[in-house]
């Protein structure tokens, strides 16, 4: 991923995990097909602590587990301002591209499946998103998270401008 991630150990917060898809997989041997299930999960803590991870086996219940065990260590920060992202980002993941914008108090989150599940564990209340390109969850997840990498924190910003809050805003 990229350098400015930030790896947060999970047993020191309090994570809740969001199923975003499970999907039936079938594999054709000799007599007959086998079935197997991947599920690709969300967790977070709903303060900016945020990770996904992919699960596979042959139960689904198993195949869940095993996505929330790799999804507490993939964690990551991501800036949270005012219960919204800080500024508009154009994400990318192989064929999926979202589109995230700030929202203002009281507009909720307005984006498809995979990507609310991402800002509901991050603690995202406010956000306008659109996926543009895949409806292939991974794709979608992995894209939102490459969006919530590229924020840049208003408060560090601020700091390495040396401005104050508001200029950085209202220029």
């Amino acid at each position: 991923m990229t350098q400015n991630m930030k790896a947060i150990k999970a047993s020191e917060i309090d994570l809740k995990e969001k199923v975003v898809a499970i999907k039936r997989v079938a594999k054709v041997v000799k007599g007959g097909r086998r079935f197997s299930f991947s599920a690709i999960v969300v967790v977070g803590d709903g303060n900016g602590v945020v990770g996904y991870g992919l699960g596979k086996a042959n139960e689904v219940t198993d195949a869940i587990t095993k996505g929330i065990d790799d999804a507490k260590k993939n964690l990551v920060k991501v800036p949270v301002f005012k219960g919204t992202v800080p500024h508009e980002v154009l994400g990318k993941y192989g064929g999926g591209l979202v589109l995230v914008k700030p929202a203002s108090e009281g507009t909720g989150v307005i984006a498809g499946g995979a990507m609310r599940a991402v800002f509901e564990s991050a603690g995202i209340h406010n956000v306008l998103a659109k996926s543009k390109g895949s409806s292939n969850p991974h794709n979608v997840v992995k894209a939102t998270f490459d969006a919530l990498l590229q924020m840049r924190d208003p408060y560090a910003v601020a700091q390495q401008r040396g401005v104050e809050l508001s200029k950085v805003f209202n220029g």
